[in-house]
């Protein structure tokens, strides 16, 4: 129930050349129709693990930054969420530590109002593999991706935090008080974001990603460049391919 495409991408980035095919299985969302289904691997564990945990202390971050009516629904979902949490931090105890590093260093930034996009960026970026080439490629990969999804989030985000008055280094970076940017600092935050998936292009080219190489393309060649583009421009939607399946689009 907490599958996003952040894991699901990390999962194929970390996923081996050669995979099993898919088969069709019934599972525990679905347990009336056959779904498509993908046989168990280290990389959808790994995935699945740290994407519990992520969920997990970005609950709890909740709960903190919220009172005790509007903090309930995090209390809820977290009480229902923490027999998984502790699972998976038992499996992956290195990173359950880092995400809670890293929470605690954003919380540091939020609190000094910092006005580095780097710094805030970087407390969310992540690492790799045994194979010492593959894991310099993912590293790469994942770190520049990680701070290109921040940043972001960020630009998309800028309105509303502004308005609630949550941390968002933008508005520190480019004295965006008003919750908008102007043609020059769009400019600027435009470049910023194009040098990371400059960087993820680089190391892509670098290794073979077998059937998933077509994916990772079209998303760092094209994707990231489409939304980016959206964002700065006040044209992205987050519900328009939501609305686009309902309708049979």
């Amino acid at each position: 129930m907490i599958l996003n495409y952040d894991f699901t991408y990390l999962a194929i980035l970390l996923s081996d050349p050669e995979e099993a095919a898919p088969c069709r299985r019934r599972c525990v969302s679905s347990p009336v129709r056959l779904r498509a289904y993908q046989p168990a691997t280290a990389a959808l564990e790994l995935a699945a693990d740290e994407s519990v945990i992520l969920a997990y202390w970005q609950l709890r971050d909740g709960v903190e930054d919220h009172g005790l009516w509007k903090g309930l629904g995090y209390r809820v979902s977290a009480a229902a969420l923490r027999g998984g949490y502790r699972k998976a931090a038992a499996a992956r105890p290195g990173f359950d530590g880092r995400v809670r590093e890293q929470l605690a260093a954003l919380s540091r930034l939020e609190g000094e109002c910092c006005p580095s996009m780097d710094q805030a960026a970087d407390t969310f970026a992540a690492a790799g593999v045994e194979d010492p080439v593959r894991r310099r490629v993912l590293e790469q990969m994942l770190y520049h991706l990680g701070r290109w999804v921040y940043l972001i989030d960020a630009a998309d985000d800028l309105q509303k935090d502004v308005k609630s008055g949550s941390y968002n280094p933008l508005v520190y970076r480019f004295h965006a008080e008003g919750g908008t940017l102007t043609a020059e600092d769009r400019a600027a935050l435009a470049a910023t974001l194009d040098s990371s998936v400059r960087a993820m292009a680089a190391a892509f080219e670098l290794a073979d990603f077998g059937p998933w190489r077509a994916i990772i393309e079209s998303v760092v060649y094209e994707g990231l460049y489409a939304v980016g583009a959206a964002v700065l421009n006040g044209t992205f939607r987050k519900g328009r391919r939501r609305k686009q399946r309902k309708a049979g689009a």
